[in-house]
């Protein structure tokens, strides 16, 4: 029981969480905290329920990686936007979200006692999911544009190394990376794989959940796409964020298929098969028109041009970088207050919630994660001038 304890407190609590029970506490709040969107999932997604219903053998246990139907959607969607053809040498894996999927992954290639490399700032869950396998995050900081140093991950590599993580579009930034920086991490691995005996070389975890959340003609790149990439990357994708599908838990996984059978042990303990109600209403937003996604991502991108706005008024007491994916922004602000302790004072003096940057890994400085991705047109600009209207008194008091 010791160690377990021990175990689980070296694990970060999960901040969404505490700063919802702020926010309870704080009636009138707006938050820009959760990495939500506020429309709801296609009629589509609700139509194919009546097929679940249909089928009384839909209430047994279904395959572990996914039911047919779908698994053959998302090859179609693969092929389509990330160019990812699945073939003899990689498979997909339906999770109950991509955080499963992640920590599926870091389960199948890892012992305890090895090395993840993860960019600063990381995804809160990520660092967690590593700590929990009882391995370590090695962290690699990113320049002063949230981009990746390559020479630095190169660097951080050991014989311990097990992979590297890149989020591209990235939470808590919102920047994305270009092909040649996920290329050249891809070629890292690439060489690392072909030096090391079986499956213990290093493998790229790409984390692909925000993959349609483009803006200004930027494109989406997916590193499985690289020639010769199938047999070391991993892909994480998620209908959580696209297709307002947050509570109904499925996300998938690309992944090398020498991985399948250790991966399938994962899946099998922890959840036996992913929801399989979900997996039919996953099936139905798949076939969703187009004019879906082009409108909400088109609506989120004129939220986002607001937001920034609004933000570039704080220009001299926080730095803004430019991003061009996901929903986020990430501050830093010019203080030498806690991140934590502002955030708690926003919410208690100008009832509006952003996230603070030290659960993401940043430590050294202020800096605060705002998500717009669940804001309106006509509510945007209420919480976006709480939110500068509160830096700009409490910064400057």
């Amino acid at each position: 029981m010791e160690s377990l304890t021990s175990r689980m407190q070296a694990v970060q609590s999960p901040i969404i969480p505490v700063v919802g029970e702020l926010i309870k506490n704080s009636p009138g709040t707006i938050s820009l905290g959760q990495g939500v969107v506020s429309y709801s999932p296609p009629q589509s997604a609700i139509e194919f329920l009546a097929k679940f219903f249909a089928e009384p053998a839909n209430n047994l246990y279904q395959a572990v990686e996914g039911i047919p139907p779908l698994l053959a959607a998302l090859t179609a969607k693969l092929s389509a936007f990330n160019e990812i053809e699945i073939n003899e040498e990689n498979c997909i894996v339906v999770t109950a979200g991509s955080n499963m999927a992640f920590m599926n992954a870091i389960l199948a290639i890892t012992s305890p006692g090895d090395e993840i490399i993860l960019n600063t700032p990381y995804y809160f869950n990520h660092e967690m999911a590593i700590a929990m396998a009882g391995c370590r995050a090695v962290l690699v900081e990113t320049d002063e544009n949230y981009q990746l140093r390559l020479e630095a991950i190169a660097q951080a590599i050991t014989p311990k190394t097990r992979a590297i993580v890149t989020i591209s579009p990235n939470n808590p930034t919102g920047v994305m990376y270009s092909e040649a920086a996920l290329q050249q991490v891809n070629q890292i691995c690439g060489v690392h794989r072909r030096c090391a005996e079986g499956t213990r070389g290093i493998y790229h975890i790409s984390d692909e959940a925000y993959e349609y959340f483009t803006y200004n003609g930027v494109k989406h790149v997916s590193p499985g796409a690289f020639t010769g990439s199938s047999k070391y990357t991993i892909s994480l994708y998620s209908l959580s964020k696209a297709y307002g599908f947050a509570s109904w838990r499925i996300g998938y996984m690309v992944i090398p298929k020498h991985l399948l059978v250790a991966i399938k042990k994962v899946q099998d303990t922890i959840l036996i098969c992913p929801p399989v109600v979900s997996q039919y209403a996953a099936l139905g937003a798949l076939q969703a028109k187009d004019e879906y996604l082009q409108s909400h991502v088109g609506a989120i991108a004129q939220v986002r041009q607001i937001v920034l706005e609004s933000l570039n008024r704080l220009q001299g007491l926080c730095t803004i970088t430019p991003a061009n994916g996901a929903f986020y922004f990430f501050l830093k602000v010019h203080t030498q207050m806690d991140a934590l302790e502002l955030v708690k004072r926003l919410i208690k003096e100008h009832k509006i919630a952003v996230i603070p940057g030290s659960t993401f890994g940043m430590d050294k400085g202020c800096y605060l994660r705002v998500a717009y991705g669940a804001l309106q047109k006509e509510t945007v600009k209420e919480g976006i001038d709480r939110l500068v209207k509160g830096l700009q008194i409490i910064v400057r008091s």
